[in-house]
């Protein structure tokens, strides 16, 4: 599986705050997925290695498959964090055993390509029975709020809207295709920071909601999203 260098999913589109924000990650974080960093080994310097490829690197910019990716690797911040080095001889692993391009954006994380690359990661981090559990109906959960086309590459990503949420729930999208990307309650395709803005400048939620043919949760849930976004 390769992307298409200009399918718009592709494309530079999201800042690295705005970017960390809609999936719920530390900007610290994310920045280290992209760029890597240096740290400290004994008297001397290491570095992290990346772990995805940004769309644009000076001035950082993601793209939605970008999103995608950190979305994905978002499901393995389980209590024992992310061991980066592990994670990423896994990644490859998967990926030569399987001969897929850019594995985390993959369709097939669902099925077999998906159980070798948890498989070999649990096996470098010794990670325990219960541990193992959490993290892979983690993985699942985070799987299940990516929509994939008919060419197995992602088209709409459906990020978490808090803490709270059931897994089930999904009414806040993110689709390249509308509104530049930015989120939209996915029933309406109405971008979620105009409602809150509208909010804001003092309208009630049940106007809001007539206006768009939203239901009072859908607003509310939007706001949700983008303020503790």
């Amino acid at each position: 599986m390769k992307a298409d260098a200009f399918d718009i999913r592709n494309q530079p589109a999201y800042g690295l705050a705005e970017a960390a924000r809609y999936v719920r990650l530390p900007g610290a974080t994310l920045r280290t997925w992209l760029i890597g960093r240096d740290y400290p080994k004994g008297e001397a310097k290491a570095t992290f290695h990346p772990l995805i490829k940004p769309a644009h690197r000076d001035p950082l910019q993601l793209s939605f498959y970008n999103l995608v990716e950190a979305h994905v690797l978002r499901a393995l911040r389980t209590e024992h964090g992310v061991a980066l080095k592990e994670l990423r001889t896994a990644i490859a692993y998967a990926e030569r055993k399987h001969q897929i391009h850019r594995l985390l954006l993959s369709r097939h994380l669902r099925t077999h390509a998906g159980q070798v690359f948890l498989d070999r990661y649990v096996e470098l981090i010794n990670l325990s029975a219960s541990g193992q559990l959490a993290m892979r109906k983690m993985f699942e959960d985070h799987l299940a709020r990516v929509e994939w086309d008919d060419w197995k590459f992602p088209v709409r990503l459906y990020p978490y809207v808090g803490a709270a949420a059931r897994p089930a729930e999904r009414p806040i999208a993110i689709d390249p295709q509308i509104a530049f990307g930015r989120p939209i309650v996915q029933r309406a395709g109405v971008s979620t920071i105009a409602i809150a803005d509208r909010l804001d400048a003092g309208e009630s939620v049940d106007a809001i909601a007539e206006d768009y043919d939203l239901s009072r949760e859908e607003v509310e849930q939007a706001v949700l999203y983008t303020r503790a976004a």
